[in-house]
């Protein structure tokens, strides 16, 4: 009879802080790297979502720990990367995922709310990407996923302040790819097209008809659905992506083909 194959998961032995872990693209992204054999530290604002998920995969058998958060106060972020290791030991992979939408022409936009966003978009990626740099070139190694937007790479109406903040995230990216490459750390961005989360109900109120003329516009004719956005993500943080970085990655099912 044949021999019984024992394959280790590709993130086994790995630990990553998931931020922007309670809803939607993050908390999917939570599962399939908890799946994949990632130790977790899961972050967010609000406690009682992210309680709950991490409930769920300690309860399937996964490491995860949650620790609330805001990605803005660079505070908090420090804490936030100081609590991944003083639980798992080393911070092997980031996805930073935390972000918040908006609509309106640009004109109509209030100073509060283009404040806010591009301080939770821009300013909280660039805090938490300096802060697991921080830690992962001490270790000479690391893997760092942004979360970007099919926004980020061409412009629309009705939400301008927001598609700024994404093609931001893209520019970031790039930049650190090259700063810290030399330091043993990859950093890619992954750029989803509409992809079925709380923030995709919220667009749909906001713009009524342009997320299914959007959705009508991909070749694959279908929005995306968290763990497919999640499945790219796990590959920049594994060890096959090893050779990739400063990449941008569209899951947007061919939309900017």
């Amino acid at each position: 009879m044949p021999q019984e194959v024992n394959v280790r998961p590709p993130l086994a032995g790995k630990a990553v802080l998931v931020v922007g872990a309670s809803s939607g693209i993050g908390a999917d992204t939570a599962r399939v790297l908890a799946t994949d054999g990632a130790a977790l530290m899961l972050v967010a604002r609000t406690e009682e979502p992210l309680s709950a998920l991490a409930k769920e995969l300690t309860s399937a058998g996964h490491e995860v720990e949650y620790r609330t958060g805001d990605v803005a106060d660079a505070a908090s972020v420090t804490a936030c990367v100081d609590a991944t290791v003083e639980r798992f030991g080393r911070l092997d992979g980031a996805f930073n995922c935390a972000a918040m939408s908006q609509s309106g022409r640009l004109d109509q936009v209030t100073d509060k709310d283009f404040d806010r966003i591009m301080a939770v978009n821009i300013k909280g990626t660039w805090l938490c990407m300096r802060e697991e740099v921080r830690v992962m070139q001490e270790q000479g190694s690391g893997s760092i996923v942004n979360v970007s937007s099919i926004g980020g790479l061409r412009g629309s109406s009705g939400m301008g302040a927001y598609q700024a903040t994404k093609h931001a995230v893209i520019g970031l990216t790039r930049t650190a790819a090259h700063d810290f490459g030399p330091l043993g750390i990859r950093v890619n961005v992954i750029a989803p097209g509409p992809t079925e989360s709380p923030m995709l109900d919220q667009l749909r109120l906001a713009i009524p008809g342009g997320v299914e003329a959007r959705i009508a516009a991909t070749p694959l004719r279908k929005a995306a659905t968290g763990t497919e956005v999640a499945a790219a993500a796990a590959f920049l943080l594994g060890d096959r992506s090893s050779h990739i970085s400063g990449v941008v990655l569209p899951v947007d099912g061919g939309f900017t083909a």
